[in-house]
Order: C-alpha cells, then structure tokens, then sequence
C-alpha cells in the first residue's frame, strides 16, 4: 500500500488532502465533521482583528455548464465574521483531540508590523502547527489595503513574512494570489522573506455573470454586485500552470508548495503532486459533495500510487517538471496523425465540422454502403488533435506518433526571428 503520509514544511499529516482557508473551515464543528471522515489537516478560515467582519448575503455565485453545476464558484465572503477568541478557543480544542492532523491557521491584519507581532502569540498559543499568510483575498479585504493588495507588492510580501518568521516558532506559508502578471515574483519575494513553504493559487478576480432582470452582477445583494474570487475546476488550468512555474525555477524549486485550484478528484491531485505540490488543499469540491468525498480521492490516489510503483508521496512530487518546458525547448520536427477507429465512429460528423471550418480540412466525408463515412487526410492533417477533443466517443479517434528524424528546437527553425535575421 502507498503511504500517503506528509511531512511539509515540518508540518505532519497522515495524508496530503487538507481543506483549503474557507467555509468548510469556518468552526470547531465544521473541522471535526473534516477529520472524522479523513482529511489529513485543515487550514483554518482566515483570522483577522476584532472587531469582525461583516459578511453579505447572498454571497456566491455558481457557473454551470453543460448541466455540470459548479465547475466555477464565486464568492465575495470575507474572512471569518466570528470573535478572534471565539476561533482561538476552538484551534486550541480541535488540536488537542486531532493531534496527529494538520492544522495550519490563516491569517490576514493590516499591513503594520506590530499587528501581526500582536496575533502571533495568541495563535501559536493553541498549538497550530503552521500559518498561512493570506495575501490573495482579491475583494473587500484588498479593498482595505490587505490580501491581494498585499500579495501584488512582492516588497510587502517580502516584508511581511520576515516579520512572521522573526516572531513566530510556527513554520510560515506565504498563500499566492494569481491576480498578478508573474507569479514567480511573489515567491521569490516570500522566499527572501524565509517563507518556509507557498500555497496557491487563491481566488481568481472574476464577476461570475449578470442577472438581467436586475442589471446587477451575481451575486446580488440588495439590487448590486461586486466582483469576487473565483475558484472550483474551471481554475485547475491556472493553477497548475504556476505551480509548475515556481516548481521548476531554479531559486525556487526546493521551496515546498501546497497546491490549490479545482482538486475534485484523485487524478486531479496527482497530476497538482506531478506538478510540483506536496499537499493538496481543496475548497469547493467539499463545498459540492460534502466531505466524505475526501475518502475517494485517498483510496483513488492510493490505488494508483500502487499500480505506478510509486511508494511515497515523495516519489510522485515534481515527477512532470523535466518536462514542462519553455515552448522554445519542443521538437519542432515531433508530429502525430489523427487515426479514426471506424469500429467505434458513431457518424456524428463533429470531426469533419471541426476540422472542415476552423481547422485544416483534413478529414474527408463520403459515404459507405450508404452510411456517412469519415476518414483522415494524411498529408493534409497536421496533429492538431481538435477533432478528438471535439469526438465524444473516448479514444475513437487517437493521435498516431509519426517517425521523426532528429530534433529542431526554436532556435534553429527556419521561422525564428534571429535566424532570419542573421540568414539575411
């Protein structure tokens, strides 16, 4: 059996799926529920001063798509509305009874330094194992010169954590926001700063729709709206991508990374592991399907773990980051033909459509036995692979490797800028 123990950070779990800052971590209640039904550590909703904040209603807002409801979620809560004692009361309980889980608290005060040397004791005092700092919040809270707008100055990034890591024993997460242009920025910035570990990403800025008959952007409260963070699988694109991106910088690569963005499943938290992550935390897919979803992504993550050969969870991390590499670095000469299994074809004509007016027109329509037939172009077909995104038949048309005769990369293509430069 895989063994799916963590060590990150310094911070042990019996399993890297934690749940992410937000409702689901709102109470002792909520938490424990988390725990019983296996979640290898929590990271606490955020904490901030008090007084609290107040929070809206209604306060998310849904994209569905295709009759799948949720892939996109959006929200304009803040961070936690409950007394700052309240919370620490009930860290300090729920760590005393789950002492072999995770728990890592979130924190967000204003960007002064003796506010943050003001919550750091009160929290290390319940015997967290960890913070995470939440430079990422991307609505009322940057609005108040805190989350985000923290998290887009990497010299306030930079800033903050020192101060952290100056006045707290507890190991310091640096939580990214994706609301910037180079993500690499901020994390060298929490790196400089000792920042023993980043988590991302967090909420995406997005308004998740209007509702016409109100003219308001969703969701409305009281005749208005407001953009909020958006997050579930329609991010998991995103996330990936800049957890690869820090993954395989060379400043950063040794730097532990909590990966976050759209996991709903195990094979999604494998692929965050290949990428770089070393625990996964997850937010609206517990929010969709309650927190007994965590046991089909242990066992999934498991099983495959085993079938793959690899033993830890250390085995799997960063294991695709070789060959994620700049466009520059692709075989240039690398090409496959699509190939149509005509045993599973269901002559819905999707491929012929796609390929015929946006593509290359490179799969040929006729008729056999007076049935419509499809069937490649070769030389016209140029490996795009649309049609077999467009099929709905899995594996009915499939891209064949075609031989290839050394390698030429970016900087020796004919089409390169600087070799027409220098050729001319």
């Amino acid at each position: 059996m895989a063994d799916l123990r963590t060590n990150f950070a310094g911070i042990r779990s019996p399993n890297p799926f934690w749940l992410a800052s937000a409702p689901p971590t709102d109470k002792e209640y909520n938490v424990r529920r988390a725990f019983e039904a296996g979640w290898g550590g929590v990271v606490w909703k955020t904490l901030g001063e008090d007084p609290p904040v107040v929070n809206v209603s209604s306060r998310y807002g849904s994209l569905n798509y295709n009759g799948t409801r949720m892939i996109g979620l959006n929200n304009i809560e803040l961070i936690s509305d409950r007394p700052l004692a309240t919370n620490i009361a009930e860290i300090k309980s729920v760590k005393r009874d789950y002492p072999d889980r995770a728990v890592v608290v979130s924190l967000m005060v204003p960007c002064v330094e003796e506010s943050w040397k003001a919550i750091l004791p009160i929290v290390e005092e319940t015997g967290a194992d960890g913070i995470e700092l939440n430079f990422g919040c991307p609505h009322g809270m940057s609005e108040r010169n805190m989350g985000a707008a923290v998290g887009q100055v990497p010299e306030y990034v930079e800033m903050v954590t020192r101060w952290c890591k100056q006045n707290t024993r507890m190991p310091v997460i640096v939580k990214l926001t994706p609301n910037i242009t180079n993500i690499l920025m901020p994390a060298r910035a929490a790196m400089a700063g000792g920042a023993d570990a980043v988590s991302l990403i967090n909420t995406i800025q997005s308004v998740i729709g209007v509702d016409l008959d109100q003219m308001a952007p969703m969701p409305v409260v009281g005749g208005q709206g407001t953009h909020g963070g958006y997050c579930g699988p329609a991010v998991k694109p995103i996330a990936l991508r800049m957890i690869g991106d820090i993954a395989r910088d060379p400043e950063l690569g040794a730097l532990p990374i909590s990966g976050i963005g759209g996991i709903s499943s195990w094979r999604d938290a494998a692929e965050f592991l290949a990428m770089g992550a070393s625990t996964l935390q997850v937010c609206t897919a517990a929010m969709h399907y309650g927190f007994r979803i965590v046991e089909d992504m242990k066992d999934g993550l498991s099983a495959w773990m085993d079938q793959k050969g690899y033993a830890t969870i250390d085995d799997v991390t960063g294991r695709a980051i070789e060959r994620f590499v700049p466009w520059n670095r692709l075989n240039m000469k690398f090409k496959t033909i699509a190939k149509i299994d005509q045993d599973a074809c269901v002559k819905c004509g999707l491929c012929h459509i796609a390929c015929e007016d946006t593509s290359h027109q490179a799969i040929a329509r006729t008729r056999v036995d007076g049935e419509r037939h499809y069937e490649v172009i070769d030389e016209e077909c140029v490996g795009c692979n649309l049609c077999a995104h467009v099929c709905p038949i899995d594996d009915c048309i499939t891209m064949q490797p075609q031989p290839v005769e050394g390698v030429l990369t970016w900087p020796e293509h004919p089409n390169n800028p600087a070799r027409v430069a220098i050729d001319s």
